[in-house]
C-alpha cells in the first residue's frame, strides 16, 4: 500500500518536481519498477495487455515507459537490463540505448528483453520532459504538425456492437460524423470470408476475391470517396496471393496495403511494390533503424510504420522516420496497443515533417484507456494534438491502484 501511495503521489505532483530538477541538476536512477494489470480484467470486452515501467530518480522525478503484450514475461527480462539502470543518469538516452543493446543484441532481436528496453526509452523522454518542463514533441525539434491526421482501425474491434464485416457503410458514417475521414479493414484474415482461414494463406480463390471486397464496395456505395480506406492482411500472405489482391484492389482507391507478407524477405517486398499501384505499407512488426534501412535500400516500401512501443522507443521511431524522409516516403504510426504508446506516438508524430496519418482505435481511446488515464487524447474533426504537459503529458488515474486492477513491483532499487 505504501509503494502504491508513494506511486500515485510522484505521479500527481509532476509540475513541483520538474521544477525541483531542474534545481538539482544531473538525475540518477534510483529504482527501476513494473507496472502490471489484473489478467482477468475486462473492459467493454478489452483486456490490458501491457506492462509499464517506470524509473524513480534521487530528485523525485519519475518516467513512465510501455511495451506489450506477453506482459507475463517482461519482469523478468526487465531484472535482465534494471542492473544497468541504477546509478545511471536517465538524460542520457543515447548512451543507455546502445549499451543496453549490445548486451541484449547477443539474443535474437524483438523478444522481451528488447520490448523492456523500447520501455525504458520511453520512460526517459518523459523523464527528460518532466526535468525540462517540456513536452516530448518539444525536446524533439518541436512541432512540425500542428494536428494529426487519423484513420481509425477496425481489427475485430466492434463501434457501439457494430463490426466491419457486418455494417461497414454505417461503421463509415459513423465516422465521417466525428470527422474522421479514414478507416483501415481487414476482409482476408477476419469476419465471414476469412480466405486466409479457408486455404492458409497459399492461394487465393476468384470467389474469395470477390468476397473479400464486399464491405469495401458497401462504404464506397454509401459514401463514395469521402472516406479513405486502408487493408491490413496482418503479414499472412505469400508473394502470388498477395499480388492477386492487390491487383483486384486497384480500382477502389486504397490508401496503402499493410503487411500482407512477413518482412523476412524484402526482394519480395520489392517485386510488390514495383508490380502495384497501391501503396505498400511496413512494418510494426520490424524493430530498430537496422532493419529499416535495408528495406528502404530495397526500394520496399511507400509508406514506412513502425510501432513505437516495439521498434526501440521513441529514439528509434524519430530516427526511422528521418532516414524514410531521405527517401521520401511518410510515416504512419501504429498505435493499437495501450495509452502509453497512444501518448508516445502523438508526440513523435508531431515532430516529423514526413508525418501522413495516425492509427487510431475508438473502442481504446473512448473505452479501454480512460480507466486509467484521465486526460487521454482523443480526435476531433478527424484529427488528434499533442498533450502540451511536460513529458508524455500523462495524467494517470488513481481509481486503477486502489482497487487492484493495478500493481507495482519493484524490480530493482539503490
Amino acid at each position: 500500500m505504501l509503494m502504491r501511495r508513494k506511486f500515485l503521489q510522484a505521479m500527481a505532483a509532476w509540475p513541483a518536481m520538474a521544477r525541483a530538477a531542474r534545481a538539482a541538476g544531473p538525475m540518477k536512477i534510483t529504482r527501476v519498477e513494473a507496472v502490471r494489470f489484473r489478467p482477468d480484467l475486462r473492459i467493454q470486452g478489452l483486456a490490458p495487455n501491457w506492462t509499464w515501467v517506470r524509473l524513480h530518480t534521487d530528485t523525485g522525478l519519475a518516467g513512465l515507459g510501455e511495451s506489450y503484450p506477453t506482459a507475463q514475461a517482461h519482469p523478468g527480462a526487465l531484472k535482465e537490463i534494471a542492473g544497468m539502470l541504477l546509478g545511471k543518469d536517465p538524460t542520457r538516452i543515447e548512451r543507455l540505448w546502445q549499451d543496453i543493446f549490445y548486451r541484449i543484441s547477443y539474443q535474437p532481436w524483438g523478444g522481451a528483453e528488447f520490448r523492456m528496453l523500447t520501455a525504458v526509452n520511453i520512460a526517459q523522454w518523459d523523464l527528460l520532459g518532466k526535468a525540462s518542463g517540456m513536452p516530448v514533441y518539444q525536446l524533439l525539434g518541436g512541432k512540425a504538425q500542428e494536428k494529426l491526421r487519423v484513420y481509425n482501425t477496425m481489427n475485430g474491434w466492434p463501434i457501439l456492437g457494430m463490426r466491419e464485416h457486418d455494417e461497414p457503410e454505417k461503421i463509415a458514417e459513423f465516422l465521417l460524423k466525428r470527422g474522421v475521414r479514414a478507416i483501415k479493414l481487414y476482409p482476408y484474415d477476419r469476419g465471414p470470408v476469412n480466405a486466409f482461414a479457408r486455404h492458409g494463406g497459399t492461394f487465393i480463390t476468384e470467389a474469395d476475391l470477390e468476397e473479400s471486397l464486399e464491405p469495401i464496395r458497401r462504404i464506397r456505395k454509401a459514401v463514395g470517396k469521402q472516406i479513405d480506406i486502408a487493408l491490413d492482411l496482418s503479414s499472412k500472405w505469400n508473394l502470388p496471393c498477395t499480388l492477386r489482391i492487390a491487383r483486384s484492389l486497384e480500382p477502389y482507391g486504397i490508401i496503402y496495403l499493410e503487411d500482407p507478407m512477413l518482412p523476412d524477405n524484402l526482394e519480395a517486398y520489392a517485386r510488390l511494390a514495383r508490380e502495384t499501384s497501391i501503396p505498400v505499407c511496413i512494418s510494426e512488426r520490424l524493430a530498430t533503424r537496422f532493419r529499416f534501412r535495408e528495406m528502404f535500400e530495397a526500394r520496399a516500401v511507400d509508406v514506412v510504420m513502425w510501432d513505437v512501443t516495439w521498434c526501440g522507443g521513441i529514439s528509434e521511431a524519430k530516427k526511422i522516420s528521418d532516414m524514410a524522409d531521405t527517401y521520401k516516403i511518410p510515416t504512419s504510426p501504429h498505435t493499437g496497443g495501450g495509452p502509453l504508446l497512444w501518448f508516445a506516438s502523438i508526440h513523435v508524430a508531431t515532430a516529423l515533417t514526413n508525418f501522413y496519418i495516425m492509427e487510431s482505435v475508438y473502442h481504446l481511446y473512448n473505452d479501454l484507456y480512460p480507466h486509467f488515464i484521465r486526460n487521454v487524447p482523443v480526435p476531433v474533426d478527424g484529427y488528434v494534438t499533442a498533450p502540451e504537459g511536460p513529458g508524455l503529458g500523462v495524467e494517470i488515474r488513481e481509481e486503477a491502484f486502489r482497487n487492484g486492477d493495478a500493481t507495482v513491483e519493484t524490480i530493482a532499487s539503490l
